[in-house]
């Protein structure tokens, strides 16, 4: 593969196949990349401390969770997130804050490896992280990866508050002119004395989804962005026009497209034209086909005289060359650059990773969905944050932040759960794993019964472990302790099966539990979980904030059609008739006799967890 780079001036032409959009569905990953890893297990300062972590601080939750035995339990990372680095880079260098981390990274990672523990660190594929600080990798990530191996770090997190190539969170909202592909009329096929036009509306075809069509052409060519509530993780998750034309020789032709660019969600500059389907595509064009005035300079424009009409109508853009074959040809109008860019950009840390350190640097996609990174995090990633925060009060030194059970952003553990429980298809240790972000347990607003709810969906689905709160306001024995330390749990996420639990049954759908995406939460869901040894997890959930009475019966014959081709004991499951199942949080031993799993009676965001043999 050649040098992949990124560039502050413009998006970098993607030539390498392997960051193309075609090559998401292959299942390969990144020269260098380790598979066969288990979720990660540690603790992030985010939630705990926000911006306002310290060296100080960190020290002492590195401590606590030798001192409460929890790095015995597996969580081993201890992760500076944002808010540690001086705010703008030193002769080039990410540099320490002297005066939250007096001591410097070096001497942090030392403190934390002399005590068994592993070192993380936070960055953003940008140009600022997302408290502002302007140290962004984009551009440095062969000087910060020079920095990271000085460093010894362990693991990155890598956000996406800054990136210039899309209209991120805190960048320019121009920046949707290279998300979207303008808006299309037709397109024009030519050669000697043929020509032909072709309409958006009357001859193109949408395919997959996101795309709008109207009287005069189709916009939203492009990804949906997945980064808040409200879009399924399942299915197509971008769009094309796709046009079947038929010409009458071989040969070389010009295509010419009639379009309206914009700098505007779902209108933008940026297009490319393939022949072809995805997998045998020959991409002729990648690039901004026609520009347009930026929003002030239409704004100027307007103020200089009031009459003049500055939105862009269709104009045709140049000409294309292709080369088409006598007959029928695929012509695909498309933006991927949306996925391309931010693939590119994590790809570029990888490999800078790779090659300055000879450490298996663990490196987590924290871009909160916004590209549908399950569809191709994978190659480079060992997670990938699947929606934007989990909660957006943080806490600082003596207050602990709140948390959410059913807030309907993205700010609660029921948002997080609804979206990842089922998206099991995409990961596993051949992968990498869905991140539905670091766990709220512990914080105001949760009651016991959701930390033991959240720490049961969390395990179930594989999802790392990342505890959120401050260590100090645990101790060993009390009911926080028992849920973050409940082995039969961690056993469950850190099974060497490393599959994540599939949703088997939900109360308020009939078919489809594990594709459904459900946003209402006054139901009740059934999750299996196959594991190394050959027994099965199942977990009883209640979301709602209601107690519920009713019965939920999933028959093993449900269960084996669902995850038989994963389970390492499908016979069994499939043919006895007596099981002993375990409760997680009693240890309680139960016989089950028949074949159906029964319960009755959960409290409001209860769980039933059972490991079953």
């Amino acid at each position: 593969m050649e040098r992949i780079k990124t560039s502050r001036i413009a998006p970098e032409e993607i030539t390498e196949k392997e960051c193309q959009y075609p090559s998401f569905g292959d299942g390969k990953v990144f020269e260098g990349k380790k598979t066969d890893r288990l979720p990660a297990m540690g603790w992030n300062s985010w939630n705990a401390f926000g911006s306002g972590n310290t060296e100080k601080l960190t020290k002492v939750m590195g401590d606590r969770l030798v001192e409460l035995g929890l790095d015995q339990l597996g969580y081993k990372y201890v992760v500076l997130d944002d808010g540690c680095y001086m705010t703008e880079r030193v002769e080039g260098k990410l540099s320490n804050d002297p005066v939250k981390f007096p001591e410097g990274f070096k001497a942090l990672a030392d403190y934390l490896h002399e005590r068994g523990l592993k070192f993380g660190m936070y960055n953003d594929i940008g140009t600022n992280l997302c408290a502002g600080a302007a140290v962004g990798t984009c551009g440095y990530e062969d000087v910060d990866a020079e920095s990271y191996n000085e460093w010894d770090i362990d693991f990155l997190k890598v956000d996406n508050c800054y990136y210039l190539w899309d209209n991120a969170t805190f960048s320019n909202p121009e920046n949707a002119r290279f998300s979207y592909a303008p808006k299309i009329a037709s397109i024009k096929i030519t050669k000697g004395d043929f020509s032909k036009e072709y309409s958006a509306i009357k001859d193109g075809k949408v395919v997959g989804n996101g795309a709008v069509a109207d009287d005069t052409g189709v916009s939203f060519i492009g990804t949906l962005d997945g980064t808040n509530t409200g879009t399924t993780p399942i299915g197509e998750l971008s769009s094309e026009l796709e046009f079947v034309v038929a010409v009458p020789d071989d040969g070389e032709y010009s295509i010419s497209v009639l379009c309206k660019p914009g700098r505007e969600n779902g209108c933008g500059e940026w297009l490319q034209l393939a022949v072809g389907l995805p997998q045998n595509e020959t991409r002729y064009f990648d690039g901004i086909i026609m520009s347009t005035e930026s929003e002030a300079d239409a704004l100027n424009k307007l103020q200089e005289n009031s009459d003049e009409k500055t939105a862009e109508e269709f104009k045709e853009s140049q000409p294309i060359s292709v080369m088409l074959t006598k007959g029928r040809n695929i012509i695909r109008l498309m933006n991927h650059r949306r996925q391309e860019n931010v693939l590119n950009a994590y790809a570029t840390m990888f490999n800078a990773l790779k090659a300055k350190s000879d450490k298996d640097i663990l490196l987590s996609i924290c871009e909160w969905g916004k590209t549908q990174p399950h569809t191709w995090g994978y190659k480079v990633g060992d997670s990938w944050r699947i929606l934007n925060d989990i909660t957006f009060s943080v806490g600082s030194d003596g207050n602990p932040g709140t948390g959410s059970w059913n807030n309907p952003g993205t700010q609660s553990i029921a948002s997080q759960y609804n979206k990842a429980v089922i998206m099991d298809e995409f990961s596993g240790p051949d992968k990498g794993y869905n991140d539905p972000d670091m766990m709220v347990i512990g914080m105001d607003g949760i009651t016991e019964d959701m930390n033991k709810t959240h720490m049961a969906m969390w395990c179930m689905m594989n999802a790392p472990l990342m505890l959120g709160i401050d260590l100090r306001r645990v101790e060993k024995g009390d009911s926080i302790y028992k849920i973050i330390a409940n082995k039969k749990l961690i056993e469950i996420n850190q099974d060497p099966l490393g599959v994540q639990a599939k949703r088997v049954y939900s109360s308020i759908v009939e078919k489809d539990a594990d594709k459904t995406y459900i946003t209402n939460n006054n139901r009740v869901d059934i999750l299996a979980k196959p594991l190394a040894n050959g027994n099965l997890a199942v977990s009883f959930i209640n979301l709602s904030d209601e107690d519920d009475d009713e019965f939920h019966t999933i028959t093993l014959d449900e269960i084996v059609d669902k995850i038989g081709d994963k389970m390492i004991d499908r016979e069994r499951f499939e043919v006895e008739n007596s099981f002993i199942a375990e409760d997680v949080w009693t240890g309680y031993l139960l016989n089950i006799i028949g074949r159906d799993l029964t319960i009755q009676g959960l409290k409001a965001h209860e769980n039933l967890t059972y490991i079953i043999e």
